[in-house]
């Protein structure tokens, strides 16, 4: 099936590992023209190997998107080397996982920031243009954790519910000029942010990680965990043109884990 995304401008934030760096590989592999940002120079030179092994080019910036004046440079820059953006993938920032009983003002505030504000920095780069050329796909890769709340994870679901609600309005608010915004929520992906999350919950619970490990893995249905290429497939078809009518929605990549009616 032809997604129709040869030439398109992808830009991946978070995109030099895990999910991002999945998804940078999938839009590379559908012909678009891939750019990809982080916060670490040595994580992108480690990507653009992995992608250049591959017979792929890509297009490497710094950015510390907690900083609005950052992600509207990482956005200059990939338009003046590879053109308009046409999609946008939000993978980067993450809250850190901390038991409820070390929670402080501090770790809320630190959330929003990391997990949210990441993201509505890099659309605010990108969606005027978008807008005014009356075309573009941004697609934010959020958590179930926005969803239903874990003792761990309070003050990161409080940030992905927010960027949750923002894709669904922002996509509504956006529609008539062409621009698309959706949100996928990955359940238990085998990450080093899973590895994060694992940890803390075996502080809160006096567990080691490798039980807590085997807990969650009793409880995905489909008995395994997801990978970072399950995540990238949903995300480039929601980007296509093969998803021209998939608008505001937020859809769960979990196995099932959470069956919810929404």
């Amino acid at each position: 099936m032809d997604l129709g995304l040869k030439d398109t401008v992808v830009l991946v934030t978070g995109g030099s590992k895990g999910i991002g760096l999945a998804c940078a590989q999938g839009f590379v592999a559908e012909g678009a023209r891939v750019a990809i940002a982080s916060r670490e120079a040595a994580h992108l030179a480690a990507a653009e190997a992995t992608l250049r092994a591959a017979g792929a080019e890509v297009f490497s910036v710094v950015a510390d998107l907690a900083d609005p004046a950052q992600a509207q440079a990482m956005a200059a820059a990939v338009q003046a080397r590879l053109g308009p953006i046409g999609v946008l993938v939000n993978s980067a920032g993450a809250a850190r996982r901390t038991p409820p009983a070390e929670l402080s003002a501090a770790h809320w505030q630190a959330a929003m920031l990391a997990k949210y504000f990441t993201a509505i920095h890099a659309i605010d780069a990108v969606l005027p243009g978008m807008a005014q050329r009356g075309a573009g796909a941004i697609v934010n890769i959020v958590g179930t954790g926005g969803k239903f709340a874990t003792a761990t994870h309070l003050p990161g679901g409080a940030a992905n519910a927010a960027l949750m609600l923002a894709s669904a309005g922002l996509g509504n608010a956006y529609a008539a000029q062409g621009v698309r915004v959706n949100a996928v929520n990955p359940g238990l992906t085998a990450t080093t942010r899973m590895q994060e999350g694992l940890e803390a919950e075996a502080r809160a619970s006096g567990k080691s990680v490798d039980e807590m490990l085997q807990l969650r893995l009793k409880a995905l249905p489909m008995g395994r965990i997801c990978t970072p290429q399950d995540v990238a497939d949903v995300v480039v078809f929601l980007a296509s043109k093969r998803a021209a009518y998939v608008n505001g929605a937020i859809l769960s990549v979990d196995g099932a884990a959470l069956p919810m009616v929404v």
